[in-house]
């Protein structure tokens, strides 16, 4: 205590100040510690003086500290320490806490001493902790939220769910306000919907409309707004829920009659089923059946009314309809239950030997009645005299699911190309479009099961034909690989073993 005996100004100072103060000499041992920092570091009163100052350190650090330390007591200037980096202290009990530490080196009586300012952080952090959390729930949401001027209407901020969902960018809405995606709202409409909240009348407003995305293709929604304030500026919250299941819902509903085919009751008998074996197919099937099944019965119900025989022509419209959608249903059905005899190991495969031609001639022969307008299939060079030994209806299933895959995802007007090419006892099979490709993001997940990727989440599809393609191709010894560009194209391609020896026929499922 003797250099703050000769000084007493410079004692009262350090006790009203509300930092933690510590005085250190050259040999890094505290020289004195006012009441904060004793109170920081749950020392009493005068315990820490004459202490070495690691007593203070993290064990783990001390040896670095001590050295850093020594030169800067030397030779360092005035300025806060370690920059950039989490300080943290030890406490008497063995506790650890966050804090901030300004160095002021100084000469007394021909000896170097440092002032160490202290300030805990703990508040701080948990405050920087607490802020970070909100804003992952906030971008990791499912539901769409927006934050908007509450003047102009601009966008300031919109979270991942809603980026994904509209199909625009953070930069492109940065240039957009809240009417350009609301389709049935005007400035005049909308202005008397807010009124409530900028009036201070009602604390939050719910209503319903629609949300349009980038694409054109709109949804209904359920918004619930609320108005804040970003420091001095007024801002609305919007939380905003995709209501389409539930509209749709709520359609089945009012469009059920009480007479139903024996089709429609056998998928709905096979919908519970698979929902039995499956519940995670539960909001999958939800989706992809009702759709189908209102085409189905608006259809069914229509039939009744084309009595007269010049209204053939659209009885068969709407026959067509039905069979068109049970199709479309019933490859569902196929893919689940393929999903399931592959997860309980009941697949058995047969391998023969057969001419490649005559596989892709069906194929592409089956796959021509789904081309859209100037589509183009182009036939692979050379094959007539390939021949494989494998699964035949395995090898019909992988390249239909590309070939569909390939027609759905591209635009008219483009070619979709089929090329074979042999190499080292294997077969190349690629499948090459000129289509939508895949995000780069999302591309290590595109074999997962019920994995859709986000350029097609609002086209129809169910996310499991490549997983179903990917387990057969391992569990035959064979592979599928892809490359992709966003917006540019895919090329997906079978490696197929060209022959096996009789025993590895055989060891096969």
């Amino acid at each position: 205590m003797k250099l703050l005996e000769k000084n007493e100004v410079l004692r009262i100072l350090t006790e009203v100040i509300s930092e933690g103060i510590l005085i250190v000499d050259d040999q890094q041992f505290i020289v004195a510690s006012n009441a904060v920092a004793n109170r920081m570091f749950g020392y009493p009163e005068g315990e820490l003086s004459g202490k070495p100052l690691e007593i203070l350190i993290p064990k783990n650090i001390r040896g670095q500290h001590k050295g850093d330390a020594g030169a800067f007591i030397q030779k360092g200037r005035r300025r806060k320490m370690g920059q950039g980096l989490d300080l943290v202290g030890l406490q008497r009990d063995g506790g650890e806490f966050p804090l901030e530490i300004s160095l002021n080196p100084f000469t007394l009586l021909q000896r170097r001493y440092v002032m160490a300012i202290i300030v805990d952080i703990s508040e701080r952090k948990k405050s920087e902790q607490t802020i970070d959390h909100w804003f992952q729930v906030f971008n990791e949401s499912l539901n769409e939220i927006y934050i908007f001027e509450a003047e102009s209407l601009v966008f300031i901020n919109v979270n991942r769910g809603a980026q994904l969902n509209l199909g625009y960018t953070m930069k492109e809405l940065n240039q957009m306000s809240i009417l350009d995606i609301k389709t049935d709202l005007t400035q005049k409409s909308f202005q008397k919907l807010i009124s409530p909240l900028v009036n201070k009348t009602r604390e939050k407003v719910d209503f319903e409309t629609i949300h349009q995305r980038k694409d054109g293709t709109t949804y209904p929604v359920e918004v619930h707004l609320q108005l804040s304030s970003i420091g001095k500026k007024e801002v609305f919250l919007a939380i905003v829920l995709d209501i389409t299941e539930r509209k749709n819902y709520t359609q089945h509903l009012e469009n059920t009659v009480e007479e139903r085919t024996e089709q429609l009751r056998e998928a709905l008998k096979a919908e519970k089923q698979l929902n039995e074996l499956k519940t995670k197919f539960l909001s999958l099937v939800s989706h992809e059946f009702k759709t189908p099944l209102s085409s189905i019965l608006t259809s069914n119900s229509l039939l009744s009314k084309y009595t007269k025989t010049d209204q053939q022509e659209k009885r068969d419209k709407h026959i067509n309809t039905i069979k068109e959608k049970v199709k479309y249903l019933d490859n569902i059905l196929t893919d689940f239950l393929s999903i399931e005899r592959l997860d309980t190991g009941k697949v058995k495969y047969n391998i023969s030997t057969f001419p490649l031609s005559k596989i892709i001639n069906e194929v592409v022969y089956n796959s021509n009645t789904l081309l859209k307008e100037g589509q183009r299939i182009q036939y692979p060079k050379d094959i007539d005299g390939i021949t494989v030994s494998f699964d035949e209806k395995i090898m019909e299933l992988a390249l239909s699911n590309l070939l569909h895959n390939a027609i759905k995802y591209s635009k008219e007007d483009t070619n979709i190309e089929l090329r074979v090419t042999e190499e080292d006892e294997k077969l190349y099979i690629d499948i090459i479009d000129q289509g939508l490709g895949i995000p780069e993001e999302d591309q290590p997940f595109i074999f997962e099961r019920y994995f859709r990727a986000s350029n097609v989440l609002t086209d129809q599809g169910t996310g499991i034909g490549l997983n179903i393609v990917k387990q057969h191709m391992q569990n035959l010894e064979a592979d599928i690989s892809f490359k992709s560009e966003s917006g540019v194209g895919s090329t997906f391609t079978l490696t197929i073993p060209k022959n096996k020896s009789e025993d590895e026929k055989n060891s096969i499922g």
